[in-house]
Protein backbone atom coordinates (compact mmCIF):
# COMPACT_ATOMS: atom_id res chain seq x y z
CA UNK A 1 0.00 0.00 0.00
CA UNK A 2 1.31 3.14 -0.82
CA UNK A 3 0.47 7.03 1.07
CA UNK A 4 0.76 9.93 -0.94
CA UNK A 5 2.16 12.80 0.28
CA UNK A 6 0.47 16.41 0.47
CA UNK A 7 2.02 18.69 -2.05
CA UNK A 8 3.41 22.09 -0.41
CA UNK A 9 0.38 23.86 -2.25
CA UNK A 10 -1.86 21.25 -0.39
CA UNK A 11 -0.15 22.52 2.89
CA UNK A 12 -0.14 25.74 2.09
CA UNK A 13 -4.08 26.14 1.29
CA UNK A 14 -4.80 24.46 4.71
CA UNK A 15 -2.61 26.83 6.42
CA UNK A 16 -4.07 29.64 4.85
CA UNK A 17 -7.66 27.98 5.69
CA UNK A 18 -6.90 27.90 9.19
CA UNK A 19 -5.39 30.94 9.65
CA UNK A 20 -8.89 32.52 8.68
CA UNK A 21 -10.67 30.25 10.91
CA UNK A 22 -8.41 31.71 13.40
CA UNK A 23 -9.61 35.44 12.69
CA UNK A 24 -13.22 34.08 12.41
CA UNK A 25 -12.70 33.07 15.40
CA UNK A 26 -11.42 35.81 17.55
CA UNK A 27 -13.61 38.56 15.74
CA UNK A 28 -16.54 36.79 16.69
CA UNK A 29 -14.95 36.71 20.17
CA UNK A 30 -15.11 40.39 20.55
CA UNK A 31 -19.45 39.82 20.92
CA UNK A 32 -18.64 38.22 24.17
CA UNK A 33 -15.99 40.68 25.43
CA UNK A 34 -19.01 42.34 28.12
CA UNK A 35 -21.07 39.47 28.29
CA UNK A 36 -17.87 36.54 28.95
CA UNK A 37 -14.78 38.29 29.84
CA UNK A 38 -13.28 35.41 31.30
CA UNK A 39 -13.89 33.53 28.09
CA UNK A 40 -12.39 35.84 25.56
CA UNK A 41 -9.35 37.20 27.28
CA UNK A 42 -8.54 33.58 27.75
CA UNK A 43 -8.99 32.95 24.23
CA UNK A 44 -7.37 36.11 23.62
CA UNK A 45 -4.22 34.99 25.39
CA UNK A 46 -4.14 31.80 24.37
CA UNK A 47 -3.11 32.77 21.25
CA UNK A 48 -1.12 35.50 21.99
CA UNK A 49 1.01 33.04 23.50
CA UNK A 50 0.93 31.35 20.13
CA UNK A 51 1.92 34.42 18.30
CA UNK A 52 4.87 35.19 20.86
CA UNK A 53 6.02 31.15 20.74
CA UNK A 54 6.62 31.92 16.66
CA UNK A 55 9.76 33.89 17.86
CA UNK A 56 10.79 32.07 21.01
CA UNK A 57 10.37 29.67 23.59
CA UNK A 58 8.42 31.42 26.55
CA UNK A 59 9.97 28.63 28.70
CA UNK A 60 12.31 29.37 31.57
CA UNK A 61 11.64 33.46 30.73
CA UNK A 62 10.80 36.65 32.46
CA UNK A 63 7.89 38.64 31.62
CA UNK A 64 7.13 42.07 32.35
CA UNK A 65 3.13 42.10 31.09
CA UNK A 66 2.65 45.74 31.49
CA UNK A 67 -1.28 46.34 31.25
CA UNK A 68 -1.82 42.75 31.97
CA UNK A 69 -3.97 43.49 35.53
CA UNK A 70 -6.62 41.31 34.64
CA UNK A 71 -4.10 38.65 34.97
CA UNK A 72 -4.93 36.43 31.61
CA UNK A 73 -1.91 37.04 30.30
CA UNK A 74 0.73 36.28 32.90
CA UNK A 75 -1.56 32.81 33.80
CA UNK A 76 -0.92 31.86 30.07
CA UNK A 77 2.44 32.68 30.24
CA UNK A 78 2.81 30.51 33.55
CA UNK A 79 1.12 27.28 31.33
CA UNK A 80 3.98 27.73 29.24
CA UNK A 81 6.95 27.86 31.95
CA UNK A 82 7.46 31.84 31.46
CA UNK A 83 7.68 33.86 35.29
CA UNK A 84 5.77 37.25 34.67
CA UNK A 85 5.28 40.14 36.97
CA UNK A 86 2.40 42.36 35.97
CA UNK A 87 2.87 45.96 35.88
CA UNK A 88 -0.88 47.99 35.99
CA UNK A 89 -2.12 51.39 36.95
CA UNK A 90 -5.41 50.39 38.03
CA UNK A 91 -5.58 48.30 41.37
CA UNK A 92 -9.24 47.17 40.82
CA UNK A 93 -7.87 45.56 37.47
CA UNK A 94 -5.17 43.59 39.60
CA UNK A 95 -7.62 42.29 41.52
CA UNK A 96 -10.74 41.93 39.63
CA UNK A 97 -10.61 38.89 38.10
CA UNK A 98 -9.68 36.31 41.37
CA UNK A 99 -6.64 36.53 43.31
CA UNK A 100 -3.90 38.97 42.93
CA UNK A 101 -1.13 37.92 40.80
CA UNK A 102 1.81 37.63 43.21
CA UNK A 103 4.16 39.19 41.17
CA UNK A 104 2.45 42.88 40.28
CA UNK A 105 2.78 46.03 41.76
CA UNK A 106 0.36 48.99 40.31
CA UNK A 107 2.04 51.45 39.18
CA UNK A 108 2.36 53.88 35.48
CA UNK A 109 4.17 52.03 32.74
CA UNK A 110 6.37 54.98 32.25
CA UNK A 111 7.15 54.92 36.16
CA UNK A 112 7.70 50.61 36.46
CA UNK A 113 9.40 49.95 39.61
CA UNK A 114 11.84 47.91 37.24
CA UNK A 115 15.56 47.82 36.71
CA UNK A 116 17.00 48.32 33.21
CA UNK A 117 17.54 44.96 31.40
CA UNK A 118 16.12 43.10 34.44
CA UNK A 119 13.84 40.66 31.66
CA UNK A 120 13.87 38.55 28.71
CA UNK A 121 10.59 39.98 27.21
CA UNK A 122 8.25 42.89 28.00
CA UNK A 123 5.25 42.38 26.36
CA UNK A 124 2.29 44.86 26.12
CA UNK A 125 -1.37 44.30 24.79
CA UNK A 126 -4.32 46.84 24.86
CA UNK A 127 -2.24 49.72 27.02
CA UNK A 128 -0.92 52.17 24.56
CA UNK A 129 -3.80 53.55 23.10
CA UNK A 130 -4.71 54.46 27.70
CA UNK A 131 -1.62 56.42 27.66
CA UNK A 132 -0.75 59.87 26.33
CA UNK A 133 2.49 59.75 24.77
CA UNK A 134 2.66 55.80 23.07
CA UNK A 135 5.91 56.50 21.87
CA UNK A 136 7.78 57.68 25.32
CA UNK A 137 5.50 54.63 27.42
CA UNK A 138 6.81 51.97 24.35
CA UNK A 139 10.37 53.54 24.97
CA UNK A 140 10.04 52.64 28.78
CA UNK A 141 8.76 49.32 28.04
CA UNK A 142 11.82 48.78 25.99
CA UNK A 143 14.17 49.99 29.12
CA UNK A 144 13.49 46.89 31.11
CA UNK A 145 14.19 44.15 28.59
CA UNK A 146 17.65 42.47 28.34
CA UNK A 147 20.42 42.15 25.21
CA UNK A 148 18.62 39.85 22.69
CA UNK A 149 15.24 39.63 24.58
CA UNK A 150 11.78 40.64 22.89
CA UNK A 151 9.72 43.63 23.03
CA UNK A 152 6.13 43.04 22.10
CA UNK A 153 3.71 45.27 21.14
CA UNK A 154 -0.20 45.69 20.61
CA UNK A 155 -2.86 48.11 20.96
CA UNK A 156 -6.10 49.03 19.36
CA UNK A 157 -6.26 51.51 16.65
CA UNK A 158 -8.37 54.30 17.42
CA UNK A 159 -10.17 54.84 14.08
CA UNK A 160 -10.97 50.77 13.69
CA UNK A 161 -14.33 49.60 14.81
CA UNK A 162 -13.64 48.67 18.17
CA UNK A 163 -11.03 52.23 18.92
CA UNK A 164 -13.66 53.10 21.26
CA UNK A 165 -13.59 50.17 22.69
CA UNK A 166 -17.18 49.97 24.47
CA UNK A 167 -18.59 53.23 23.11
CA UNK A 168 -17.87 51.97 19.97
CA UNK A 169 -18.96 52.17 17.01
CA UNK A 170 -19.96 55.96 18.02
CA UNK A 171 -16.73 57.22 18.60
CA UNK A 172 -16.40 57.84 15.21
CA UNK A 173 -18.66 61.02 15.65
CA UNK A 174 -15.89 62.09 18.35
CA UNK A 175 -14.78 60.19 21.71
CA UNK A 176 -16.62 62.77 24.05
CA UNK A 177 -20.01 62.63 22.27
CA UNK A 178 -19.25 58.92 22.63
CA UNK A 179 -18.86 58.99 25.89
CA UNK A 180 -22.00 61.07 26.56
CA UNK A 181 -24.57 58.92 24.47
CA UNK A 182 -22.70 55.68 26.35
CA UNK A 183 -23.43 57.65 30.13
CA UNK A 184 -26.85 58.64 28.52
CA UNK A 185 -27.99 54.96 27.82
CA UNK A 186 -26.44 53.26 30.81
CA UNK A 187 -26.95 55.16 33.52
CA UNK A 188 -22.96 55.66 34.07
CA UNK A 189 -19.80 56.93 32.03
CA UNK A 190 -17.67 54.67 30.11
CA UNK A 191 -14.48 52.43 31.77
CA UNK A 192 -12.28 54.08 29.35
CA UNK A 193 -13.10 58.27 29.26
CA UNK A 194 -11.68 59.45 26.06
CA UNK A 195 -8.79 62.44 26.83
CA UNK A 196 -8.26 60.84 29.68
CA UNK A 197 -8.18 56.97 30.16
CA UNK A 198 -8.54 56.14 26.37
CA UNK A 199 -6.56 58.44 23.59
CA UNK A 200 -7.02 58.21 19.97
CA UNK A 201 -4.02 55.72 18.92
CA UNK A 202 -2.98 55.49 15.67
CA UNK A 203 -1.36 52.60 13.55
CA UNK A 204 0.95 55.63 12.01
CA UNK A 205 2.07 56.39 14.93
CA UNK A 206 3.40 52.85 15.90
CA UNK A 207 4.98 52.13 12.96
CA UNK A 208 6.61 55.54 13.27
CA UNK A 209 7.96 54.73 16.79
CA UNK A 210 9.33 51.26 15.47
CA UNK A 211 11.29 52.91 12.57
CA UNK A 212 12.64 55.77 14.90
CA UNK A 213 14.61 52.87 16.98
CA UNK A 214 17.07 51.38 14.73
CA UNK A 215 18.87 49.73 17.65
CA UNK A 216 15.70 47.22 17.72
CA UNK A 217 15.44 44.55 14.95
CA UNK A 218 11.65 44.78 13.87
CA UNK A 219 10.92 40.98 13.53
CA UNK A 220 7.13 40.93 12.69
CA UNK A 221 3.97 43.66 12.07
CA UNK A 222 0.80 43.11 11.27
CA UNK A 223 -2.74 43.71 11.70
CA UNK A 224 -3.42 41.11 15.26
CA UNK A 225 -6.17 39.34 14.54
CA UNK A 226 -5.41 39.30 10.75
CA UNK A 227 -3.96 35.85 8.60
CA UNK A 228 -0.13 36.94 8.37
CA UNK A 229 -0.81 38.06 4.85
CA UNK A 230 -2.51 40.88 6.20
CA UNK A 231 0.87 42.61 6.78
CA UNK A 232 0.34 44.26 3.79
CA UNK A 233 -2.58 46.31 4.84
CA UNK A 234 0.22 48.43 6.71
CA UNK A 235 1.69 49.78 3.31
CA UNK A 236 -1.52 51.48 2.32
CA UNK A 237 -2.13 54.97 4.36
CA UNK A 238 -5.55 55.53 5.37
CA UNK A 239 -6.95 52.42 4.88
CA UNK A 240 -4.75 50.90 7.58
CA UNK A 241 -5.87 52.88 10.24
CA UNK A 242 -9.34 51.29 9.58
CA UNK A 243 -8.82 47.76 8.86
CA UNK A 244 -6.23 47.04 11.01
CA UNK A 245 -8.00 46.82 14.13
CA UNK A 246 -5.05 46.15 16.59
CA UNK A 247 -1.45 46.81 15.97
CA UNK A 248 0.60 43.90 16.57
CA UNK A 249 4.93 44.52 16.66
CA UNK A 250 7.51 42.30 17.38
CA UNK A 251 10.97 43.34 18.16
CA UNK A 252 14.43 42.29 18.94
CA UNK A 253 16.72 44.22 21.17
CA UNK A 254 20.61 42.94 19.66
CA UNK A 255 22.48 41.24 22.11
Amino acid sequence: MTHSTPSPSTKTTQREKDDWRRSVRLFRSFLTEQTDPEGFYGLIAGDTVALMEQHTDLAGRTIADFGGGGGFYSRAFAERGARSVVIDLDLSEITAHGDRHPWSVAARAEQAPLADESVDIAFSSNLLEHVPDLAAVADQIVRVVRPGGLVVLSYTAWYGPWGGHETSPWHYLGGHRAARRYQRRHGKPPKNVFGESMYAATVKQGLDWARSRPDLELLEERPRYFPPAGRHLLKVPGAREVLTWNLWQVLRKPA
